[in-house]
């Protein structure tokens, strides 16, 4: 009987054993081909480049290639919503932003940020403000709210989707003026502008994205969202130096689908680590206005599971809910 039973067990060590052993592989062989990094954001603007970047220099010390795919819409949550259904062998991986912690209390969604992802690594933050052409009549905020408070409804700001950090800070300002203006939501930053330049919506309440039409002369920067004044536009003031008592960044980083394998997921982070900390990513930082902010695996996945009841606190308070 005593001999059945130290059978069992040494049958069952090497099941255990057996099952494990692909995984060692797999994180010893890791990476043997190019990785995909979803950018969950249309071509063109701030938050593609830079993520095009950061592939170029990842790829430098992760020995493969670091692949762009595009996959814009819901907020900047299609990459989250690609993960939940991805194989966890570390070759899909997505941007995740704010947006993902606050989208599954807007609408329904076939993700849960605090259970279908591995948190590889932070990489940074978005910087918000709001712009109108430098052609409008506006030159500081007051101005453009004693304008927008007069004419009810004839306002029309541009965000990067419903629920957006900027959509939600121009309704809290709007709520405590009285104003009634529209919000129209595109897919991306690069949509929104390119509806200013054109004259088809009356602001824009966006990422710094707009950062080379400020500086062109073509737009003007009214106020900035996040703590502190951006030292690329020292005259631009916060909203929380106005009174407003708002500050509103959003940092991102670079996740995975649930259960990958540590070793790869460990390999993927040390890549991240090097290239978000390569010059030419830091360049394309400062040009966007904006700051590493590195947190490890472990950090980020902490951030996450405080930051999701804070952002459904906002979607209730606001009554964001789409019914």
């Amino acid at each position: 009987m005593r001999f059945r039973s130290r059978q069992l067990r040494v049958q069952i060590l090497l099941l255990s054993l057996a099952l494990l052993q692909p995984l060692i592989v797999l994180g010893q062989s890791f990476p043997g081909h190019a990785v995909t990094l979803i950018c969950p954001w249309p071509p063109g603007g701030g938050a593609d480049a830079q993520m095009r970047v950061l592939a170029e220099t990842t790829g430098r010390y992760l020995g493969q290639k670091v692949i762009i795919e595009n996959r814009p819409g819901a907020v900047g949550t299609v990459g989250a919503a690609s993960l939940a259904n991805a194989r966890p062998d570390g070759y899909t991986l997505s941007q995740l932003t704010n947006a993902v912690f606050r989208q599954p209390f807007i609408v329904k969604t076939s993700f849960d940020p605090e259970k279908d992802f591995t948190y590889i690594i932070g990489i940074s933050g978005y910087s918000f403000g709001l712009v109108v052409r430098a052609d409008s009549p506006w030159n500081t905020l007051q101005d453009f709210l004693d304008y927008a408070k007069a004419n009810p409804g004839k306002v029309t700001f541009g965000t990067f989707g419903l629920g957006s950090p900027p959509h939600t800070v121009m309704d809290r300002v709007a709520a405590r003026h009285g104003i009634q203006w529209l919000h129209v939501p595109y897919k991306g930053t690069s949509e929104d502008l390119a509806a200013l330049q054109g004259g088809h919506i009356t602001a824009s309440a966006d990422g710094t994205g707009w950062g080379p039409f400020v500086d062109s002369g073509k737009f003007r920067l009214l106020a900035t969202f996040g703590e502190k004044r951006l030292a690329r536009w020292p005259n631009a003031p916060t909203l929380k130096e106005l009174g407003y008592g708002i500050a509103e960044v959003s940092p991102w980083g670079v996740a995975g689908p649930k259960s990958m394998d540590a070793e790869v997921a460990r390999k993927l982070h040390d890549a991240f680590k090097k290239g978000m900390e390569d010059p030419v990513f830091l360049k394309i930082l400062d040009n966007l206005a904006q700051e590493p902010m590195y947190l490890s695996g472990s950090d980020y996945r902490k951030y996450a599971l405080e930051a999701i009841p804070e952002q459904k606190a906002i979607v209730e308070k606001y009554n964001l809910k789409q019914q």
